[in-house]
């Protein structure tokens, strides 16, 4: 009888031991991973939300810039790393849709990953140089149809958002104006002051700026909803291009496996980061949209990504963009 009791009281000590390891996740340091360089608007993110999250999950979040690839290389890295819950995964817009249908991917996007929340959005407005005649969304679409071929269309790179987005500005009008492409979004819009480049779409960061000094006119935002950082200007839906909805949306993803309640733990860690006044305007201060509490879920975030890789994969699989 008195071994029993002994067994139960070692049964009883190494269930509280077990139960208390669980609860102190995280023990050490979380890293977070991010496919582009410092001082870019991915790695401004993470830098935000890792500043607020190591105060709700009791540990610091490590950021390490994993480049190359479009930011291909940090999430593959993420989806061969242990499902422990010390690495998190940021991808974006690029590394979660658009690049599974443009590289040759060692890891599925979805199936290699635990989703945790949507992050901050970046909405693109339409931008055009002075120059051009149209004073609405409207006018500028008829003028585009009028004679494509007069229409240079500027964009950040190959696979960029600005480039897939006038892809499928040429698929909504049927008018094949001319992709234009550059090292970075700063180069095209100081062609477009110039007046070298009749059109293309900026994040919200890059065009506000050139916008409000008067040097190039802005149309509408790329969106369902108006931007906090730029309410004076309507959305597609208003102008007149219903659903043209286009913006760089970034999300947290840990590897395939991770225990439930440690995605929960850090899901928590996120909204609480978003919910908080400070970071709030810090976000705001860069030109971005919080998403919604409701989307601010696991569950939210999967079916978000789901949804992006059903409208964008047709659209560059169609133009047979690769690569470079």
């Amino acid at each position: 009888m008195r071994k029993l009791s002994i067994a139960v009281a070692v049964a009883a000590i190494l269930s509280a031991i077990g139960n208390a390891g669980a609860q102190t996740y995280p023990s050490r340091p979380v890293t977070m991973l991010v496919g582009y360089a410092v001082g870019g608007p991915s790695d401004t993110i993470a830098r935000i939300m890792a500043d607020r999250m190591k105060g709700a999950l009791g540990q610091p979040v490590i950021i390490e810039n994993v480049t190359g690839a479009a930011g291909s290389l940090a999430v593959g890295r993420g989806a061969r790393a242990a499902p422990d819950g010390y690495t998190l995964v940021m991808g974006d817009w690029s590394t979660h849709v658009v690049n599974a249908a443009m590289y040759d991917l060692q890891y599925d996007v979805v199936r290699d990953f635990e989703p945790v929340s949507l992050l901050p959005s970046a909405p693109q407005i339409i931008v055009t140089p002075n120059s051009v005649p149209a004073k609405n969304l409207n006018e500028l679409l008829a003028w585009i149809k009028s004679d494509p071929s007069k229409v240079s269309y500027g964009t950040s790179g190959h696979g960029s958002p600005s480039h897939v987005s006038g892809v499928l500005l040429q698929n909504v009008t049927g008018a094949k104006i001319q992709l234009v492409p550059y090292r970075g979004a700063a180069l095209v819009m100081q062609d477009m002051v110039a007046g070298t480049i009749q059109l293309s779409m900026f994040p919200v960061t890059v065009a506000l700026p050139q916008v409000r000094a008067g040097h190039v006119r802005s149309y509408a935002i790329t969106a369902p909803k108006r931007s906090v950082a730029a309410p004076e200007i309507p959305t597609v839906d208003e102008a007149g291009l219903p659903n043209f909805h286009i913006s760089l949306w970034w999300g947290f993803w840990m590897p395939k496996g991770t225990p439930k309640d440690i995605v929960a733990k850090v899901a928590a860690a996120v909204v609480e980061t978003l919910a908080d006044p400070a970071t709030q305007k810090r976000i705001a201060d860069q030109g971005l949209d919080v998403p919604a509490r409701a989307q601010q879920t696991p569950e939210a975030l999967a079916a978000y990504q789901k949804l992006e890789i059903e409208k964008w994969w047709p659209i560059v699989k169609s133009a047979n963009l690769k690569a470079p």
